[in-house]
């Protein structure tokens, strides 16, 4: 028995409301991460070896926590947008926001994962090692978080004309 698409399709209010949900849950995710990591990055100078770092390794210590300090309020702004929103009826604003927020967030915890890294394993190694794992580590973000999800934009397109079949 064939079931009629056209009934059961969301309503454009349906449809930015799910978006709006999907969004918030998508920030739930990658705001405790940067949060974990700003607060790392946060308590680092408290540390007993930090005193012996060098100007180079406090440089990147200081695009880190600048890094995931934005990241930190580009993740969380949609909730303050929403507020100054909330019962106004433009969840299409919010959503096309939030979007570019998260995409905001993701590019500055990307840098400040990435420095991280660079950071320790700077502390830790040579930097013969320090700057291939690096970019090893900025490479494997960058294949997850930008090349396999645009590579993969058109995933579903197809499913609609079977549908209509």
């Amino acid at each position: 028995m064939a079931v009629d698409t056209h009934t059961s399709r969301e309503t454009e209010t349906q449809r930015w409301n799910r978006n709006f949900a999907d969004l918030l849950q998508e920030l739930r995710v990658a705001q405790t991460g940067v949060q974990i990591l700003f607060a790392f990055l946060l308590t680092l100078p408290f540390s007993s070896g930090f005193p012996n770092v060098t100007a180079f390794q406090k440089d990147v210590y200081t695009v880190a926590l600048i890094s995931a300090a934005f990241a930190t309020a580009m993740i969380i702004s949609p909730v303050a947008f929403h507020r100054a929103l909330f019962r106004q009826g433009r969840k299409p604003e919010l959503v096309k926001y939030a979007h570019k927020m998260a995409t905001g967030g993701l590019a500055f915890m990307l840098i400040a994962m990435t420095s991280s890294v660079l950071l320790i394993t700077d502390y830790l190694l040579d930097w013969q090692w320090a700057i291939p794992l690096t970019a090893i580590t900025g490479g494997w973000f960058l294949t997850y978080w930008v090349i396999l999800p645009f590579a993969h934009r058109e995933w579903g397109e197809d499913d609609e004309d079977e549908q209509s079949d």
